[in-house]
């Protein structure tokens, strides 16, 4: 080859990978998973295998079985740094903090408690730069008006939307035990009507519920969702079995397509279940599965 022929065939492999990277940049999707899927992974074991599967984010729900973050060593005033650094090395970012922070309890003591780690967990967030906390309601009581359930439930995050306000952080509810009708969503974000608060769309934890269109309720939430937590699921009556990514019976890719095309740039968080549920595959299958499938989904 002549000095003429190697200078163009370098200028075009030059452009090709420039403009692959450009493609994949703008195709390829953020993705993290929780780390309630690796209970019994160290952090740095976390870390490895997300940087080994090509994931940008973790989503920490506990390390070794322990779910209140705060006193866990990697986030102890000895150790935050190195924490971060690690993180940074490894081109990976939090992509939001778990807590058990639970918003639709009445008695006095008991809202305090957890309006009070919901605060703990903004403060870490912080120090981790970490944008988003994960808060949540469960089923509700049953001795409780729903009315009022809901009115407690936007009432807690707004005080803690208002406590994250110059933190950095944005307090996520999630859309999980029996806050899954959209309906219901729209009127806790709406009762809430905090700029710091925002919504995680778990979208199987609605539609094995309520089967509504995942389009459907992506047009409607839209403008709330900062964060999602995708998995998929076998469905039989009441039974609900957790499986591999797109083997399930919830249209969970439906629900992708819609986020993608509808100008979301947040992060797909895989969030497997093992803690919680110790009989679904093990982490090292499951996690890479999903990196796998979402990948060849989006290109």
């Amino acid at each position: 080859m002549n000095r003429r022929n190697f200078l163009i065939g370098t200028a075009t492999l030059s452009t090709a990978l420039l403009a692959r990277q450009a493609f994949s940049s703008a195709v390829l999707p953020n993705l993290s998973f929780s780390t309630l899927g690796c209970p019994d992974w160290t952090f740095r074991q976390i870390v490895e295998f997300a940087v080994a599967h090509g994931y940008q984010g973790i989503e920490v729900r506990g390390i070794l079985h322990e779910l209140n973050l705060p006193v866990c060593s990697e986030f102890s005033k000895q150790n935050l740094a190195a924490t971060r650094q690690l993180m940074k090395d490894n081109h990976l970012q939090f992509a939001n903090l778990g807590s058990s922070a639970t918003l639709h309890y009445a008695d006095t003591a008991v809202r305090a408690k957890n309006i009070d780690e919901g605060k703990r967990f903004i403060d870490l967030a912080h120090e981790l730069s970490c944008p988003y906390v994960r808060v949540f309601p469960n089923n509700f009581p049953k001795e409780q008006e729903k009315a009022r359930t809901m009115d407690l439930i936007a009432e807690g995050l707004h005080t803690l939307g208002d406590y994250a306000k110059d933190s950095g952080v944005t307090v996520l509810i999630e859309s999980h035990g029996d806050l899954v009708v959209t309906e219901d969503i729209l009127s806790v974000m709406a009762a809430a009507d905090n700029k710091h608060a925002g919504l995680i769309w778990d979208v199987t934890n609605m539609w094995v519920k309520t089967k509504e269109p995942p389009a459907q309720v992506y047009g409607k939430l839209k403008k709330y969702i900062r964060h999602t937590h995708i998995k998929d699921a076998k469905v039989t009556g009441e039974n609900i079995r957790y499986v591999l990514l797109g083997k399930g019976d919830v249209p969970i890719l439906e629900a992708v397509d819609s986020l993608r095309h509808g100008g979301y740039n947040g992060y797909y968080s895989f969030e497997w279940e093992k803690l919680w549920h110790p009989e679904i595959e093990e982490p090292d299958k499951a996690i890479a599965d999903y990196a796998d499938v979402m990948r060849k989904h989006f290109s």
